[in-house]
């Protein structure tokens, strides 16, 4: 049996593609976050109290809000881009992950929904800290 060499566009494509997965689970982190935190709250969960996970979480939303204050992209978004046309694709075409992790990642509307939606978004993490206070280091 011959030893063939792994074809570098299917490495391209599978690393924009974990990237992608990546960007993917950190939107799911920030918005199911969020829920657990408001319903942990509601139903007197301990766990949603945690210091790390709501620091982690607070600094998610941090990074999405200042990132779109400033009108910066996604580092993922850039790396994920710059890989897929390298691999001989278009962008979030050439596999079924990004055809549908794009589809439930990247909307086209005028920056400013953006911005107001992160805006939003990281004012309710707030709240939710001042609310469902986590419990302190130690």
């Amino acid at each position: 049996m011959q030893n063939e060499a792994i074809n570098p566009d299917f490495l391209l494509l599978l690393a924009a593609d974990a990237i992608l997965l990546l960007h993917v689970l950190f939107v799911a982190f920030v918005i199911v976050g969020l829920v657990l935190i408001i319903f942990g709250g509601l139903r007197g969960w301990y766990w949603v109290r945690n210091l790390w996970f709501r620091v982690s979480h607070l600094i998610a939303i941090g990074i999405v809000v200042v990132q779109s204050w400033f009108g910066v992209i996604c580092p993922l978004t850039i790396w994920e881009m710059a890989l897929r046309p390298q691999a001989e694709g278009t962008t979030h075409s050439g596999t079924f992950i990004s055809y549908w992790l794009g589809h439930i990642l990247y909307y086209q509307l005028p920056p400013w929904v953006f911005v107001v939606s992160y805006t939003v978004f990281g004012v309710l993490v707030v709240a939710c800290w001042l609310w469902v206070r986590p419990r302190p280091f130690g």
